[in-house]
């Protein structure tokens, strides 16, 4: 299609088996992230360490394949490595949860460096950013849940934020359709559904508040525009990656989904920025207050 050539309306490819499969994947997943992040604690580390390390296994396999498993090792270590030594720090005082970041942030960076120099020829800067990619998987959800007060409500609104962008972006898109948002990377998502997912996310925010209980309307809509587009950027980047190596899905761990790093691809994103928002407003030792309460 020539860039004159006008939009048309993006048909549906989502077969009915494919939803059922991804229903059913996000009726277990769902629960399962609420009860976790309610755990809290070692628990809630693990579940999100574990979460890293299978990124890093999709990023990597998707960038090299079998050629380098050193490469993969490496990256995992790395990682596996970071989120012990965030995890660590949860609970202490700031001084030593500074310091467990900072030592966090020197393994990735030098896993970033070792990912570099054994990836396949022509790879090394993809090999590179998978490993602060799976990192942040495990680091941003452990820092922003690490405020005992707020961080179980925190990461019930960033979940809600995600959710609700996801869902409302796939039914506005399928029942509207309209100019493609980024066909180059991702053919059947539009701008209608792109609206969509941003009040999706507005929804399920304020749902969240008024349920909760915890921070004001006008903050609280404004961080779940602003997660909901990175979220959503997020998404794209992970198919631009995917187109760029040839890739339909990440993995197949997730019926429905495809792996692990199709279905968090938006919430790592949102992760961040939540983290990176909460930690500016709120400091190192109260993040999810600083992203709540305004």
């Amino acid at each position: 299609m020539s860039d004159a050539e006008p939009a048309r309306p993006v048909p549906d490819r989502t077969s009915g088996s494919d939803l059922l499969l991804r229903v059913g994947s996000a009726l277990v997943l769902a629960p399962l992230a609420i009860g976790v992040a309610y755990l809290g604690g070692w628990i809630f580390a693990v579940f999100w360490g574990i979460a890293a390390i299978i990124v890093m296994w999709e990023w990597a396999t998707l960038v090299s394949g079998s050629e380098r498993r050193s490469m993969l090792m490496t990256g995992i270590v790395a990682v596996a490595l970071a989120v012990v030594l965030a995890a660590s720090g949860v609970g202490a005082s700031e001084s030593v949860l500074e310091l467990r970041l900072a030592a966090a942030a020197i393994v990735l960076v030098m896993g970033m460096l070792a990912c570099a120099a054994i990836a396949p020829r022509g790879r090394g800067l993809w090999a590179a950013i998978g490993v602060p990619y799976a990192g942040a998987m495990g680091l941003a959800p452990i820092m922003l849940h690490s405020d005992a007060k707020y961080g179980f409500v925190a990461m019930i609104l960033l979940f809600a934020v995600v959710w609700g962008t996801d869902i409302a972006a796939y039914f506005v898109g399928r029942a509207v359709g309209g100019p493609r948002l980024a066909p180059r990377f991702s053919p059947n998502k539009t701008w209608s559904g792109a609206i969509g997912g941003l009040a999706g996310a507005v929804l399920a925010a304020v749902l969240t508040l008024k349920v909760s209980g915890v921070g004001s309307i006008v903050p609280v809509i404004v961080i779940a525009v602003a997660l909901s587009i990175v979220a959503q950027m997020g998404d794209l980047f992970e198919s631009a990656v995917k187109r760029r190596f040839g890739a339909k899905d990440a993995g197949s761990l997730i019926p429905g989904h495809g792996g692990v790093m199709d279905r968090l691809d938006g919430f790592v994103a949102a992760a961040v920025l939540a983290c990176l928002i909460g930690l500016a407003h709120g400091g190192i030792g109260t993040p999810a207050r600083g992203l709540l309460i305004w």
